[in-house]
């Protein structure tokens, strides 16, 4: 990985571990930051050692406790629109990534940290995690992409409610949503549930899983129709060697090694 100013990384047995570190700031998401993400992701995609994407915030405070207001405060009707998709493509990286990321949130997870971890494939959140999206409270509204992923994932109504009101809920309210898959008591717990999960996602072909990624995220494009695409990943992953690998070690009652070709 590139140097870098605010995230720490490690990369672990296939597994590369991001973590936010501003704690003095709440671990705020700041331009900087961001281009450290879009960086990092960017090498993600070519780095055949990778196999997964934990990230995470410093302390235990806050995972993000939002983006850093006062960047937000010197913002203009001019590049205010710029602002938000710059946010909407990196977080983008995360979205479309071929390799399994997963949010491990401990703490606030407000604004642009909340928009983070709905970007994330799978979300593991700490007991003390707090989601939200309070930007009316600055006369403003998500812009990396809240209002689209937040609908998608808890539905219309309580999105409006939670981003209307500004109002804050809790790591098993946001699990009964369906905006968590799992919830742990400690962080050490919930990274070692990201780590399972991973590991098992592992053991998988890498480019069935990437199809996936491709196929669910078809769901919230208009103009595509998620069908298609389904039938064509699917013949896709059947011209693979992971393919042909998958199916013969079923058939001779072994387990499969896919190499992701």
């Amino acid at each position: 990985m590139a140097e870098t100013l605010n995230i720490l990384s490690e990369e672990k047995e296939g597994i590369l571990y991001l973590t936010v570190n501003r704690e003095s700031k709440l671990n705020a998401l700041n331009f900087a930051t961001l281009e450290e993400i879009r960086n990092i992701f960017n090498e993600v995609v070519d780095n055949k050692e990778i196999k997964g994407v934990i990230i995470t915030g410093s302390g235990e405070k806050a995972f993000i406790a939002g983006a850093d207001i006062s960047e937000i405060a010197e913002l203009n009707e001019l590049n205010a629109r710029k602002f938000a998709e710059n946010g909407q493509e990196v977080f983008g990286l995360i979205e479309n990534c071929h390799k399994p990321v997963i949010a491990v949130v401990n703490g606030f997870a407000l604004g642009g940290g909340c928009e983070l971890a709905m970007a994330c494939h799978i979300r593991v959140a700490v007991a003390n995690a707090k989601f939200g999206q309070p930007e009316v409270n600055l006369g403003i509204i998500p812009g990396y992409g809240g209002t689209q992923r937040l609908t998608y994932l808890i539905g219309r109504g309580k999105a409006n409610e939670l981003m209307m009101t500004g109002d804050m809920i809790g790591a098993e309210e946001a699990k009964k949503l369906g905006l968590v898959n799992h919830v742990l008591a400690t962080k050490d717990e919930s990274m070692a549930k990201a780590e399972e999960i991973l590991k098992k996602i592992m053991t998988k072909a890498p480019l069935a899983i990437g199809m996936i990624v491709d196929c669910v995220n078809s769901v919230y494009i208009s103009e595509e129709n998620g069908y298609q695409t389904e039938a064509n990943s699917f013949a896709r992953c059947v011209k693979s060697g992971d393919y042909k690998e998958g199916t013969s070690a079923f058939l001779e009652k072994r387990k499969p090694i896919f190499k992701g070709e």
